[in-house]
């Protein structure tokens, strides 16, 4: 196996693994997955939050905050040049809130984003979160599509 295939698959763990940490709601194991510095964090519809403590942080508030989380990678594209690598995918996100008052699991909620990761290796040989960026992506809605078959019905003078 060749070293840069070596290195795509190490990357690919390391993307794994922050992902795991997450659903997991495991702080410890997601903070691991960090570098110990100059990192930087965007979480869709926030600004961009910098300093490991910021980032870890920030992570800890969607934990403390999402009952239930589930991501589905896919579009995943991984990129090695020398020691830095760079991920992109998109997170097919489920996410639930807290449980009803009976015990059964709250709403789900489906959602899109983009997501660029971006790794450097380490002294050790580790891959590690550099940085995280993900956007929302805009979907239309159905009701676009029932607007317009209302629209071709309806005429002109309507």
């Amino acid at each position: 196996m060749s070293g840069a295939q070596t290195d795509i698959e190490a990357v690919s763990a390391a993307n794994t693994a922050l992902y795991d940490a997450l659903e997991q709601g495991d702080l410890d194991a997601l903070a691991a997955q960090w570098l110990e510095d100059g990192v930087s964090v965007v979480h869709p519809g926030w600004p961009v939050i910098n300093g490991r403590g910021e980032v870890i942080r920030s992570y800890a508030l969607i934990m403390a905050n999402t009952e239930y989380i589930q991501f589905f990678l896919t579009d995943v594209e991984v990129s090695v040049l020398g020691d830095t690598a760079l991920v992109t995918c998109t997170e097919n996100i489920l996410s639930g809130g807290p449980a009803e008052a009976d015990g059964t699991a709250g709403p789900l909620v489906g959602g899109l984003v983009v997501a660029t990761n971006v790794f450097r290796r380490t002294e050790d040989g580790a891959w590690r979160v550099w940085s995280h960026h993900g956007s929302p992506v805009l979907i239309d809605g159905e009701d676009d599509d029932e607007d317009e078959a209302d629209g071709e019905g309806a005429g002109e003078g309507a």
